[in-house]
């Protein structure tokens, strides 16, 4: 047995964490049997999750007969099965009802006798389609009313409304599943694993009292404190939350090791601590990860990372992610146009997922007939082009992801951190540079080298040995982009007198400026050419906003280019009696805006402010965006693929070496302007796509070419030695390329 209580305490928990995930990898499948390579996850790509709606809002009373009164899983599968699904997710459980007959748990009031669950399961035999039952885990309903004891509690020991995980509810929750198991099911979609998304928190109970002092000798705080004592109430939240799901899927395999068991996922951004989940530790506790995306809550652009997100936090694994029918979110019954649900679901599935569209009935149950029409159409296009959809994601740069970051740094405010970090993956997308994720619980050096390019977004808690490997990393020939205040931060989130850094920066840091609004300059230098290679368009003597944390320094052994610009500040600001969220002016020069240093057989580029923050902020400028593509180029000027397009297609380039096939994976967000409505200014969301557009696609290759091809007839390609430019007419398009 491993002893740990020598370490220091990151490197304690990263030791902790690699033993679970060699455990986790390795004892896993022997125990459990888990799923194999014939289990319906790894041969699908597109299905359905079909259910009710109204209850889990409070519409509906105990007593309204009207409610699922005409909910039928003989139908569901039905509807399904013509639209060309390859599996069913129907709901047995949500906060409130039993959509089956249930010993345990309130059926909805309008089946009467009906049994939605054992239809469908019946039905599906007939169609050979896998039925996944879907079971709600949180949610305050009739259920959690009925059992006060296991509620969550505040510091205070007030009630929050959600079951807490350490209680007797866990041994509920198996009799729950065993019974839903009972009905010759495939799977298990077990949804709801959080701990709330935001305040009250918890759980100060009595039994998680307990259990905390039997793990660390010692009382819970009494609060959130930030200190050490919270560091160690994170973790026993974070190991509450594993316990619970690792406990849910070894019951369930006990019972019948062939079924699948996966949990619905809020390891990434925009989720943080407070849900109780970390990026890696909580996406491998089923058989794959599942995960949720769609405009409605996490915008259009993180449709892509979502999905990059799960597959770096499960490397090897399937992984699902679930989008909406609907126009706004999943608790309504309108249709999203063709094109619209052809974007998002060929966006997922270029980047390597399979995807399960959620379809919300009408409240007595009904289905609607437009909804499985639409996606016949999208299915029938899937299944055509289903050969393109496998092999090795391309990717020239890996943005780094830290969960001690988000976690100390972030705090009550995660998006301080997370503007970094999908500002950087913004940038990517916009300039068609491939990108991956990488992710600080499970990252190693050879991880690091499948990328030429290594992008810290203001990663701000580095520890030591993270700093080594990315030391390691660099000196054996990689490229390294450091942007903000990357390693300024401690372990507990307080800045540091020295940045980790500083030994891969080749500068001293100085301090870090208080200020957002902060600018870049790059005038000539006599001796180089550096400045006008970085200066937006040529301008030498334009300062231009990069707004996002910046830092000053004092090179040591890297070249310095251009200047970093503070911003003025009034009296009145200076006075405290005036804010600072507008931008104002630049006033003096502190110190260079980037900083180039030679490191072994490597180079590690660092921004001293923020591009990446400035791209995804209210004050976005393409001039801020174009300085993370110049780094890149910079340090990787001979790409293996460079592609020039307009920057609302997204392009996903996949290798198949087997047959010597290069894919290109064109997708357009075609969405129209719309006006800001009355309320809730200036939260707008984008339009839906209607429309096809047209565009031209420049794709160049590092090595020749010996065939190229478009899967649409309608595409024109056009050969210009080594590069391929193609006008193109459709939402997705797929460029294929001989070597």
């Amino acid at each position: 047995m491993i002893s740990y209580a020598s370490f220091e305490p990151v490197l304690r928990d990263r030791l902790i964490l690699s033993t679970w995930l060699i455990s986790l990898v390795l004892l896993r499948p022997l125990a459990s049997g888990g799923a194999t390579a014939d289990s319906w996850p790894f041969h699908s790509l597109v299905g359905m999750e079909v259910g009710p709606t109204g209850a889990q809002f409070g519409y509906s009373d105990t007593n309204d007969t009207r409610y699922c009164s005409r909910l039928a899983g003989t139908d569901i599968v039905r509807h399904c099965a013509q639209a060309g699904c390859e599996y069913v997710v129907i709901w047995a459980r949500d906060g409130d009802y039993a959509y089956y007959n249930s010993r345990l748990l309130l059926k909805a009031p309008g089946l009467g006798a009906r049994d939605p669950l054992r239809e469908a399961v019946a039905e599906g035999r007939k169609h050979k389609l896998p039925i996944i039952a879907y079971c709600v885990v949180q949610q305050a309903g009739h259920y959690l009313a009925a059992h006060p004891e296991w509620q969550m509690r505040d510091h205070q020991g007030n009630p929050i409304g959600r079951f807490c995980y350490n209680s007797a509810y866990l041994e509920a929750m198996k009799r729950i599943l065993a019974e839903q198991l009972a009905y010759g099911i495939q799977g298990f979609h077990i949804d709801m694993l959080d701990q709330g998304f935001g305040p009250p928190y918890g759980c100060w109970c009595d039994s998680c009292r307990k259990q905390f002092q039997s793990e660390h000798q010692c009382p819970m705080p009494k609060g959130i404190t930030w200190d050490e004592d919270w560091d160690r109430m994170l973790e026993f939240r974070y190991h509450s939350s594993e316990r619970f799901e690792r406990a849910l899927y070894t019951h369930i395999k006990s019972l019948n090791p062939n079924v699948t068991v996966d949990f619905n996922y809020h390891g990434n951004p925009p989720f943080s601590w407070e849900v109780g989940q970390r990026p890696v530790q909580h996406a491998g506790n089923g058989d794959f990860v599942t995960g949720e995306t769609g405009i409605w809550g996490f915008s259009a652009l993180t449709v892509g990372l979502n999905a990059e997100f799960y597959r770096a936090a499960t490397p090897g694994n399937p992984f699902q992610i679930a989008i909406s029918r609907d126009a706004r979110c999943y608790h309504n019954q309108t249709v999203r146009p063709l094109a619209d649900l052809r974007w998002e679901l060929f966006t997922l599935l270029s980047h390597g997922g399979f995807v399960t569209v959620v379809d919300k009935l009408g409240f007595d149950g009904w289905p609607d007939p437009v909804c499985y029409e639409r996606l016949g159409q999208v299915f029938r296009e899937v299944q055509a082009k289903r050969t393109h959809f496998h092999g090795q994601p391309v990717a020239q740069v890996g943005l780094f992801f830290s969960s001690r970051t988000r976690d100390w740094y972030g705090r009550g405010k995660p998006a301080d951190y997370f503007l970094s970090f999908q500002g950087a993956h913004q940038a990517m997308v916009y300039e068609h540079i491939p990108w991956g994720i990488v992710l600080d619980e499970n990252f190693t050096l050879p991880i690091l080298k499948r990328f030429p390019v290594i992008m810290l977004p203001n990663a701000a808690i580095l520890s030591d040995e993270e700093v080594d490997l990315f030391r390691q990393y660099v000196v054996g020939g990689g490229k390294l982009i450091v942007t903000g205040q990357s390693g300024c931060w401690n372990r507990l989130g307080q800045p540091r007198e020295q940045s980790s850094l500083e030994s891969l920066t080749g500068a001293r840091f100085v301090h870090k400026l208080d200020s957002l609004d902060n600018w870049f300059r790059f005038p000539p230098a006599l001796d180089s050419k550096l400045p006008a290679r970085f200066a937006p368009g040529g301008r030498l003597d334009w300062p231009f906003l990069v707004k996002g944390p910046a830092i000053v320094c004092e090179p040591t052994t890297a070249t310095a280019v251009g200047e970093l610009m503070k911003p003025y500040r009034t009296v009145r600001q200076q006075q405290g009696q005036e804010g600072t969220d507008w931008p104002m002016s630049p006033e003096t020069n502190v110190g260079p805006a980037v900083l180039l240093n030679s490191l072994g057989n490597g180079t590690v580029l660092t921004f001293t402010g923020s591009p990446d923050f400035a791209t995804a902020s209210e004050h976005h400028i393409p001039e801020a965006r174009a300085l993370l593509r110049t780094a890149v180029e910079f340090l990787e000027p001979k790409p293996r693929v460079r592609i020039a397009a307009p920057a609302n297609v997204e392009a996903v380039v996949v290798d198949d070496p087997a047959a010597a096939t290069l894919r290109v994976h064109l997708v357009a967000y075609n969405s129209p302007p719309q006006t800001t409505p009355a309320s809730s200014r200036p939260f707008v969301l984008p339009a839906l796509i209607e429309e096809a557009p047209t565009y031209r696609a420049t794709v160049e290759l590092d090595h020749p070419i010996k065939r190229a091809a478009a899967w649409n007839k309608t595409t024109v390609l056009n050969r210009h030695g080594p590069a391929i430019t193609a006008t193109v007419n459709d939402i997705h398009e797929i460029l294929t390329f001989r070597y």
